[in-house]
């Protein structure tokens, strides 16, 4: 369990430092308990597993300022826990996560969070998936991919990807390089 608050730790002090993230900025977490003990995804949910990764997760976001949304299985259509205060002006919906309802990542969000709620969509500013549980669909319209040293917790592969702003124009147009 010490590898795997390791690992988790040093996957989001890379994703932070290579995405560029800020204080205040979204990163959705999408993780697959069963993909990190090596079973295959949705098949071996492992709340002691989501435990240990959760909190080395929640205790760098916390430092660093940034939000996060764990992302619920398909069972519950990829809905995702985020604290409210991420989002004031999003529709909730009713639901609390069980781990084989939601998934054990979810479920350890959903009972840490200080004022968690569930809402069916984000657009992140970044974002880490642990075990293919398919996150683009919660990342905002232009997402780059981040080759991260760090890609593995436990067995599963860790992918990740940041975001930017839409280029607009032609090819003549100008654009701010801070963003690429």
């Amino acid at each position: 369990m010490d590898e795997l608050l390791r690992q988790a730790t040093a996957v989001m002090k890379e994703l932070g430092e290579k995405a560029n993230l800020k204080a205040g900025d979204i990163v959705v977490v999408g993780c697959s308990t069963s993909e990190i003990i090596g079973s295959r995804i949705g098949t071996n949910s492992s709340p002691d597993v989501a435990g240990v990764v959760f909190s080395a997760i929640y205790e760098y976001a916390n430092k660093m300022g940034w939000y996060l949304a764990f992302q619920c299985c398909e069972h519950l259509n990829r809905a995702l826990v985020v604290e409210k205060d991420a989002v004031p002006y999003t529709e909730i919906v009713n639901v609390v996560p069980q781990p084989k309802a939601g998934g054990s990542m979810a479920t350890q969000a959903y009972q840490h969070f200080e004022n968690p709620v569930v809402v069916e969509e984000i657009k992140a500013d970044a974002g880490i998936d642990i075990g293919f549980t398919l996150i683009g669909m919660h990342l905002k319209k232009v997402a780059v991919p981040v080759r991260l040293d760090n890609n593995k917790i436990g067995e599963a592969t860790v992918l990740a990807a940041r975001t930017r702003p839409k280029f607009i124009g032609g090819i003549r147009a100008a654009y701010n390089e801070e963003f690429l």
